[in-house]
Order: structure tokens, then C-alpha cells, then sequence
């Protein structure tokens, strides 16, 4: 396998079909429209019981701003909790400090929570003054695993540079997943500059949202 797909998906649906069409595994979301929410809990039920492919589940309480309240961290945990009882492959999540540095502190109570499943911090880190600062300052934290970045800027493409420069600083230790509007059309054209171990799209095996039978 050259690099790995990763389908962001909502709903059994989009799951089942991302599976078919050739994902290697899913970012399983609510509400896309707002960059995506945790789902739940029946759906995670339900997708795992039909997938056989990683599953990744978005841990995020509410839309708006990654600066989270002492209650919103306590639900966050709660459903981590739930997806280790449902022994999904990894969760989603992203925190932020008030001047969009990332929030170690808590950033490290959810990781050690979530063992022994994969970390994946989300783009909240595209939101920092420097993703490439913020990138080393996680790579120091046991337990994350991956880092979905679209370099700091709207989409891959814009980011492309930024994107080579975290993997190349990543050394393999952690897995850069580059992120924004990446598709089944230019996904490899991308690949080509960034070099990437995986990547990460609504569309990145396709349309999802066509009715099959599950």
C-alpha cells in the first residue's frame, strides 16, 4: 500500500460505502456542516458492527471555538470512555488555550484516558500561531499518534509546503495525516510533493452519499 485513505464520514451510510470503495479506514463524525461532532453512540455501535476497517471517532462536544469549559472536558472524557468500551480504533479531538495555543494539560489527561486507543488531534492545531511549533510540542506527548493538519491554511494544496516540512519533521515518530479538500482526483498528484504516510477526505475514495444496500 502506498499511503493510506482515510474516508471522514457521517453515518452508516457513509461508512459502509466508504469501506467498498476502497478506505482503509474512516474518522466517523456528526454534523458535518460544522466540521464534524461526536456522534452517537448507537451509530459507532452500528458502523462497527458492519465495518471491518479502523474506526476513528470525532470527540467533540459542541461547534464554535476548541477552548473547552471544566463540563465540556468531563463530557469529552465521558465519551472517550464509551469508545474504549466499544473498542474503536482511536478518537478525535483537538483543545485549545484562549490565545489558540494548544492546551498540553488537558491534551495529556485525554490521551492518558483514551490508552490504548490512537490519539488523533485534530485541525484545531491549524488554528495555532505555528503548526510546525505545535507539531514538535505534541510529538512529546506518549500516546499521540496522528495529527490531521492541513498546514495551517484553508486546504492541503494551499498547505502542501508546510505539510512536507511536518512530515519530514514528524521522523515517523507520530503520523502526519494532511487534510482539506483532498480527494479521489488529487490525491496522488499531492502525495507526490507531501510524501505523507495517509490521507485524509469526505471525497477521498469517492461520493458518499449514494444509497446502497448496507
Amino acid at each position: 500500500m502506498e499511503y493510506i485513505k482515510e474516508a471522514c464520514v457521517e453515518g452508516i451510510q457513509q461508512a459502509v460505502n466508504a469501506e467498498r470503495f476502497g478506505a482503509h479506514r474512516i474518522e466517523l463524525c456528526n454534523h458535518l456542516e460544522v466540521d464534524g461532532l461526536t456522534p452517537e453512540i448507537s451509530t459507532i455501535k452500528e458502523v462497527k458492527e458492519h465495518l471491518s476497517i479502523p474506526i476513528r471517532v470525532m470527540i467533540r462536544p459542541r461547534s464554535g471555538d476548541f477552548v473547552y469549559t471544566n463540563e465540556e472536558l468531563r463530557l469529552m472524557k465521558e465519551q472517550i470512555k464509551a469508545c474504549k468500551t466499544l473498542k474503536v480504533d482511536g478518537v478525535v479531538f483537538g483543545i485549545l488555550n484562549s490565545d489558540n495555543t494548544l492546551n498540553i494539560e488537558k491534551i495529556k489527561i485525554l490521551t492518558r484516558l483514551a490508552y490504548p486507543l490512537k490519539v488523533v488531534i485534530h485541525k484545531a492545531i491549524d488554528l495555532t500561531p505555528n503548526v510546525c511549533e505545535s507539531l514538535q510540542e505534541l510529538m512529546t506527548i506518549k500516546g499521540v499518534n496522528t495529527v490531521l493538519t492541513s498546514g495551517g491554511h484553508s486546504t492541503a494544496e494551499k498547505g502542501k509546503h508546510v505539510l512536507k516540512k511536518m512530515v519530514e519533521l514528524s521522523e515517523n515518530k507520530l503520523e502526519v495525516l494532511p487534510a482539506g479538500k483532498i480527494d479521489n482526483q488529487n490525491i496522488n498528484e499531492l502525495h507526490k510533493f507531501v510524501g505523507a504516510r495517509a490521507y485524509h477526505g469526505k471525497k477521498i475514495v469517492g461520493r458518499l452519499d449514494l444509497t446502497t444496500q448496507i
